[in-house]
């Protein structure tokens, strides 16, 4: 079959591209957010102080995913996200698009290639236009989510703080309303006080020229869940725990963007993440049970990660939906999906196949095409 991978590759990582005119028109982050970070994270991991293209992937993945696509027998051409791939996919006319592409700029960003090919009627791996958008957009997302009694932390959004102390209760978390990868979310973003609440709003909108969704602060266990397939085939691979406990100390039990990007890495991995996850049948269940909920509400398609974290009585809520989960190739990188199909049997070259495999049977059938 012929099939274009659709994609977007980080900054530094620009040599897969094949001609020097398809390179990647970059625009500037908004602001140094270097300012919020420690010193010690600044003179020690100088490479990872820019995170506007944390959420893009590296040659290594790309190159991993093309090989496994070609491992199944298709012949693969490669389409990078940016504003020429329309022309590219009308010129090629691929019968098949695996996307892995998160886009380039707007709110939406992740709905910019299923977007095209819906126009273009190019059928493609992943969730619609419709999906990925709303589940970019947290609000939204955990609006569904209530509506349908799916539990999720009580939230709000703002730009500014409007409610005096005596409205809100602490702990809270606080995120950007729109990025992805750990983005936005630093150690500072747990908050015990209004005065910290309105710093962390105030960076946010600094940093990322956007609204922040105001959460309760979930204080219990968190989990990843690796969903695959449709409809009533929808799959739950082994559940993944992460090891707060692994979390440095000084540090609040999260998985920030500074734990998962200077702490958390190939040279010095922490052992942050447990596969199955050390629960009993019943609690499992209960995850597994409000993950497949939120995927058919959401109607999301063929694969996507769900994040959850239990309340303070041990309930399970849902943290967020990732229609495009993360899939770093090596072991020894700490990439939760891949972690989850190798417990469930499946080394990558499966695992790829598995969601156009998904893919290409909900194409046949008409679920949501």
């Amino acid at each position: 079959m012929r099939i274009a991978l659709a994609f977007n590759i980080k900054k530094e990582n620009e040599s897969i591209l094949s001609d020097s005119e398809d390179s990647i028109k970059y625009s500037s982050p908004k602001t140094d957010f270097r300012k919020y970070l420690s010193e010690n994270l600044i003179n020690n991991y100088p490479e990872r102080l820019d995170d506007t293209y944390a959420e893009w992937d590296s040659e290594e993945t790309i190159t991993a995913v093309k090989s496994a696509l070609e491992a199944g027998g298709h012949d693969v051409t490669l389409v990078e996200g940016d504003s020429d791939a329309y022309e590219k996919f009308k010129m090629i006319r691929p019968e098949f698009v695996f996307n892995v592409a998160e886009g380039l700029n707007g709110l939406s960003r992740e709905s910019q290639i299923p977007s095209m090919l819906e126009m273009l009627n190019i059928p493609f791996t992943g969730s619609d236009s419709v999906t990925n958008g709303i589940c970019h957009d947290k609000s939204r997302c955990k609006e569904i989510l209530s509506y349908y009694n799916i539990p999720n932390a009580k939230f709000f959004i703002t730009d500014a703080i409007h409610k005096t102390e005596k409205d809100l209760s602490f702990p809270k978390f606080i995120k950007p309303l729109h990025e992805g990868s750990s983005k936005g979310i630093f150690n500072s973003s747990v908050v015990r006080n209004c005065a910290d609440l309105r710093n962390e709003i105030l960076r946010i909108k600094d940093c990322y020229d956007q609204p922040s969704l105001v959460e309760d602060f979930l204080e219990g266990k968190e989990f990843t869940v690796a969903m695959l397939g449709n409809g009533d085939d929808v799959k739950v691979m082994p559940i993944v725990e992460i090891n707060l406990d692994a979390v440095p100390e000084g540090f609040n039990k999260i998985y920030s963007y500074e734990v998962k990007w200077f702490f958390d890495t190939r040279e010095s991995k922490l052992d942050i993440f447990r596969c199955p996850a050390e629960i009993d049948e019943k609690l499992y269940n209960r995850i597994e049970l409000i993950c497949k909920a939120a995927f058919k509400v959401l109607r999301l398609r063929d694969w996507a990660r769900i994040d959850v974290r239990l309340d303070s009585e041990g309930n399970p809520n849902i943290v967020e939906i990732n229609p495009l989960p993360g899939i770093l190739p090596d072991p020894a990188d700490n990439s939760c999906y891949p972690k989850a199909a190798r417990e469930a049997g499946m080394d990558y070259d499966t695992m790829i196949n598995a969601v156009l495999g998904a893919a290409l049977k909900r194409n046949r059938n008409g679920f949501h095409k």
